[in-house]
């Protein structure tokens, strides 16, 4: 990774470490400091200060203001926790596991009140209207997708486009708002800013349709969590859609069955719907989807205006993840 985005990291890092969330009663307020410790990439807040090197030099008031989406970014996480009961979350205990569910609830809602005081604590008076409602617009989207998500368990048939927007909505927009915050307390032209904004949805679906193939292919030694757990819960990523919509005939048959089994070898399982996906080439055509999104971020990056070595740091970071990800 480069040095100078290593530095932003550490710099980012360093504030998260500073931050005062409140005293009593602790039960309320030591979540959150535990669930920020847990690290992560910092993905958002560093996004927000290369989208404002863009155009001026960031200091400790671009990196405070930025914290607000890594602060928002982790509520949602505390509260996406509870609902899908997850037990670990960074290798590390869950909020609700170590605690309790009406701790975690409420410490989450205590975390998106930070976030707002971050952002009116750092943001200039004059961009407080605009920013606002852009992050407001953002926070629904981020609750709209996971209610979608959670919409779609219950449903037999899922459509591609509605899968495409259900992952925008829930993990995309929030890359997207990053970026053009950044842009807007650096005073870019609004052409820009939306160019930013769109960068960051479609590289996010991007992302997401990556960890859709992970969750399938990864190498096991190197992955997260458990490989083929999308297909052993019959969740409905792009991959298991795109099967259902093109699958015919005795590849339509076996996939019907193992997704109407509630008693399976998890293993025999992950390798029989694996080898559907292999006859339908499910794998080559979630990829050139991957690529098509990433495609269009940089795309939406080549057309705006900021400084050109700064535009290559944004692009050498998102390969880099695209790299290390794949």
């Amino acid at each position: 990774m480069n040095k100078n985005i290593q530095q932003i990291i550490q710099n980012i890092n360093l504030r998260i470490d500073q931050l005062s969330y409140g005293e009593s009663p602790a039960e309320l307020y030591d979540p959150i400091a535990y669930i920020m410790a847990l690290g992560g990439k910092r993905m958002r807040p560093l996004l927000s200060v290369l989208a404002y090197q863009l155009y001026k030099s960031a200091d400790d008031q671009t990196i405070d203001a930025s914290l607000a989406v890594e602060i928002f970014h982790n509520f949602t996480l505390m509260h996406d926790d509870i609902m899908d009961e997850a037990p670990l979350r960074r290798g590390q205990v869950t909020v609700h596991e170590k605690w309790n569910a009406p701790v975690a609830i409420l410490s989450g809602d205590v975390m998106l009140v930070r976030a707002y005081e971050q952002i009116l604590n750092f943001c200039p008076p004059e961009k407080l209207p605009v920013v606002l409602r852009k992050f407001n617009r953002c926070a629904a989207e981020v609750c709209e997708g996971q209610q979608h998500d959670m919409n779609f368990e219950k449903r037999d048939i899922v459509s591609e486009e509605e899968y495409i927007s259900m992952i925008s909505q829930k993990t995309a927009v929030l890359l997207g708002f990053s970026l053009e915050f950044g842009a807007i307390l650096a005073d870019a032209d609004k052409e820009d800013v939306e160019k930013l904004y769109q960068m960051g949805v479609n590289i996010g679906i991007g992302f997401q349709l990556m960890d859709d193939l992970l969750d399938v292919y990864a190498d096991q030694s190197k992955f997260g969590k458990q490989v083929g757990g999308d297909i052993i819960s019959n969740k409905k990523t792009y991959l298991l859609i795109k099967a259902k919509e093109l699958a015919k005939g005795e590849d339509k048959e076996l996939l019907d069955q193992w997704l109407s089994k509630t008693e399976f070898d998890k293993s025999e399982k992950v390798e029989a719907v694996k080898c559907i996906y292999q006859n339908l080439k499910i794998k080559e055509l979630s990829e050139a989807k991957m690529d098509e999104y990433f495609q269009k971020g940089f795309a939406n990056l080549e057309s705006i205006k900021g400084n050109e070595k700064q535009k290559q740091l944004l692009s050498d970071f998102f390969h880099y993840l695209i790299k290390r990800e794949h």
